[in-house]
Order: C-alpha cells, then sequence, then structure tokens
C-alpha cells in the first residue's frame, strides 16, 4: 500500500485552534508519528488596516475554530474499496481525540481531504507545519468616496477616490486644483473618508 500525503480540515472550540495546533505537535514529537502527521497549520491574514492616518496590522483567524492538518493516508484495504484513499485508524484516533477537536470536516463526520483548488486557494502548496499567511489591506474608503488629503502638499483638499491598488499601498484621488482635475496618487495613509 502506497502512502500519500492529505490536506484535511479538523473542528476545534472556539478559542482553541492554537492550542490544538499545540498538542497535535506535542502528540507527534511524544509519539514520534512525524510520518503520520506531516504539517499542522492555522490560516491566518495579516490586516493592514488604515484609520485615522494610521496603519496598524492585525493578524486574524482566516477560519476561526478550524485546524488544518496534512496527514499520510493510504488506499483502502476493503474489499471494493481498493481505489479509496483513507486516513489509518492511529492517525484519526490521535486527532480526533486531541483536546479541543470537536472532529473532522466531512461527510457523516470522517475526515475528507481537501481538493487541489481547495489547498491551492488556502495557499497550502509547500506548507508543512507553519500558520499560513497571506496579507489583506483594508482601508475606510471606496472608490468613488469623497476623501480628505491628510498629508503632503495636497494637505486639506478634497477628491474622489479613483483607483485603490492595496498590494502598492497607494491610492488614486481625483483633486480639483486650480480649476482643474487632476488625479494625484497618495499612500493609503494619507487621505480619510469626508465626513457627510
Amino acid at each position: 500500500m502506497a502512502a500519500e500525503a492529505r490536506w484535511y480540515i479538523i473542528h476545534t472550540y472556539s478559542g482553541y485552534e492554537n492550542k490544538v495546533a499545540e498538542n497535535i505537535g506535542k502528540f507527534v514529537e511524544n509519539r514520534k508519528m512525524h510520518d503520520k502527521i506531516l504539517g499542522v497549520c492555522i490560516p491566518v491574514e495579516k490586516v493592514v488596516e488604515v484609520r485615522d492616518d494610521k496603519t496598524v496590522e492585525v493578524e486574524r483567524k482566516i477560519f476561526p475554530s478550524y485546524v488544518v492538518v496534512k496527514l499520510a493516508v493510504e488506499y483502502s484495504d476493503k474489499e471494493g474499496e481498493e481505489n479509496v484513499l483513507k486516513v489509518p485508524d492511529e492517525t484519526w484516533h490521535a486527532i480526533r481525540y486531541t483536546s479541543g477537536v470537536t472532529g473532522f470536516v466531512g461527510p457523516d463526520g470522517r475526515p475528507g481531504p481537501l481538493t487541489d483548488e481547495e489547498v491551492r486557494k488556502l495557499g497550502l502548496e509547500g506548507a508543512e507545519g507553519d500558520d499560513v499567511i497571506s496579507t489583506v489591506t483594508k482601508v475606510s474608503y471606496e472608490v468613488g468616496d469623497l476623501v480628505t488629503i491628510t498629508e503632503g502638499l495636497m494637505e486639506g483638499n478634497s477628491g474622489v477616490v479613483e483607483t485603490i491598488d492595496t498590494d502598492k499601498g497607494v491610492v488614486r484621488v481625483i483633486v480639483s486644483f486650480m480649476g482643474k482635475e487632476a488625479p494625484v496618487e497618495l499612500p493609503l495613509n494619507q487621505v480619510k473618508k469626508a465626513i457627510d
């Protein structure tokens, strides 16, 4: 029976994600199950929020109450199920009875592996045990909003948001200056939504 590896999601009590990941890690170390439980991840995102001219970075769990585990699986040896991958009983029990775990996500509580597409969307390719982190930038304004420039040469001027590029950390604002409309590109934290 050739072994393969698949990602699975386990459900935890609310707020127990870190403790569950830690407990599974300790279990793997104590029982020498490195070849059966290959990784434990808590998908998180770093959210960069721009509020009141300040940039604040906060780490948030993408899926509160869930932990993702990479498990070695094998083909079933039951007759008629030769092409069905399953989590070995020893591994299933180790995960399922970890303090804080309520069960596997899958049909009837049985482990259901993530599809390749789901693994890709979660950014789990190549992850083996650290938290999976993506960065998201959130601002208090959106395209079309009236904003006020808070710093720089255009400080105090108002304009309408034309584009927001969170990857580059800039916002493009159309400002009326000396009787003409002109686009101005500014850092995200140099504008704030104008009060109506």
